[in-house]
């Protein structure tokens, strides 16, 4: 692992103390970049050297692309990480990190293009033959009778998207023609704002999909696996609350088939690192809808049954090694649930950063707790709320369940609002425990 003496890690939070918990592993130094809203995170304390490079605010900091490529410099790191969020899927923070002469740990610049677009990726996956949901496959115009035509086609309802978007946001649900073209043009103006991208497309709204995604590894010199799949259809807003490995009720045969299909995508574009492919999963049918290039927040279910280090194999593929596993050492075992615990309302969602006066992490078989934080710890207002993650392994997924729900009972999280009650309340929930839950469920069963 000589190539790779020493890592930038561009982010923040659990992500980061992840990525340098791997790091230590391969004996590799590690230097935390942090903005001075974090000078106290677990991880800059743990790291060879750490230096701030900016405001609270994150575009001062965690997505000020120069300040990052100069504490490389400064530091004669010869990688950066970028975990997930931020600059992660962003094309441009990976060009300039080669063009300086540094390893990006993720894929091609070229790649996080192709894939990032979401009209480009669907176009090309239908080259691929992998099934996507019916849609427009191109741009919205502006020809408004041939919006309309295209949605009647379609069938109602439609939903509207951001060819740039992600995390939710820069989507609408149109049931009706007369809402058609002014959800068109608002969806196009929230996109321009959010992602600096105003283009949009159109596909069929699936009534109860489940969201399934399909975790994928390549070297970049032409091999691939998948490692299974995940159910995320645990969601508020699009926001993924809950996740397992693998899926219930998908057969070895359907994850072989669909698992295959994505890795032969993968080695066709020579896919560098770590990637998951995402669909939506209604009556026995899988459709593609986007492909992240970069590590998941739920990547830790996946490792647990597989028993695969995916941020380890991360830095192995960027150091320029071959993927340590083919597929026929790839082996389902087991079952794994995640909860993202986060420091807001259970109920209203609003965020609650404050400080955390106390602070327990469960323990017992199969859990694992990815956390960055600490007893005293000040939770910031300036990012995202996700504070922990537990994650429950069993032999089966009734008891993964049961661990979960001790797992639960026994974490404290003392002097902030935490959204550990809605987890609780979910998982006694009769639908979730049979695995019969839609990407609606969470909404639905909330306004109940």
């Amino acid at each position: 692992m000589t190539a790779l003496d020493k890592v930038v890690i561009a982010n923040r939070g659990e992500i980061a103390l992840r990525i340098l918990r791997a790091c230590k592993e391969l004996g590799i130094k590690t230097v935390a970049v942090h903005s001075t809203a974090d000078r106290d995170l677990l991880h800059v304390r743990l790291a060879d050297e750490s230096v701030c490079i900016g405001p609270a605010p994150s575009t001062a900091s965690y997505l000020n692309i120069p300040a990052i490529i100069s504490a490389a410099e400064i530091t004669d790191a010869v990688a950066i990480h970028p975990g997930y969020g931020f600059l992660a899927e962003n094309a441009e923070f990976a060009e300039q990190v080669e063009k300086s002469g540094f390893i990006f740990i993720g894929p091609k610049p070229e790649t996080i293009r192709q894939m990032g677009d979401k009209i480009s990726a669907i176009q090309f996956m239908r080259e691929q033959n992998v099934p996507c949901v019916p849609g427009s496959g191109d741009p919205i115009g502006e020809d408004d009778a041939q919006t309309v035509k295209m949605a009647r086609d379609i069938g109602y309802p439609v939903i509207i998207k951001a060819a740039g978007g992600g995390g939710g946001r820069g989507m609408r649900v149109v049931h009706t023609e007369s809402h058609l073209l002014n959800a068109v043009n608002m969806t196009k103006n929230e996109a321009l704002a959010a992602f600096k991208n105003g283009t949009v497309y159109m596909e069929k709204y699936l009534q109860t999909p489940r969201h399934i995604e399909i975790q994928v590894m390549g070297d970049g010199q032409g091999n691939a696996i998948h490692l299974g799949e995940r159910d995320c259809s645990i969601q508020r807003r699009h926001q993924k609350i809950i996740e397992e490995a693998p899926a219930p009720g998908i057969t070895p045969e359907q994850r072989a088939e669909i698992g295959e299909r994505c890795a032969a995508v993968c080695r066709a574009i020579q896919y560098r690192g770590a990637g998951t492919m995402e669909f939506l999963y209604e009556n026995g049918c899988f459709y593609f809808i986007e492909m992240n290039t970069r590590v998941q927040v739920e990547h830790p279910v996946t490792e647990m049954i597989t028993g695969i280090d995916i941020v380890r194999e991360q830095l192995r593929i960027a150091a320029g090694e071959k993927l340590s596993y083919t597929q026929a050492d790839v082996k389902i075992q087991g079952h794994a649930i995640e909860c993202r615990v986060n420091a807001e309302d259970p109920r209203s969602f609003t965020p609650c950063p404050g400080t955390i006066s106390y602070f327990h992490a469960a323990g017992g078989p199969g859990i694992r707790i990815d956390s960055h934080i600490y007893s005293s710890y000040k939770v910031p207002p300036n990012y995202d709320s996700l504070i922990s993650k537990v994650i429950a392994y069993g032999e089966n997924r009734e008891i993964a369940l049961a661990r979960m729900r001790g797992a639960l009972d026994e974490i404290v999280i003392d002097g902030i609002k935490t959204n550990i009650p809605l987890h609780q309340d979910i998982l006694r929930g009769t639908d979730f425990q049979k695995g019969e839950v839609n990407i609606h469920y969470l909404e639905k069963w909330m306004n109940m």
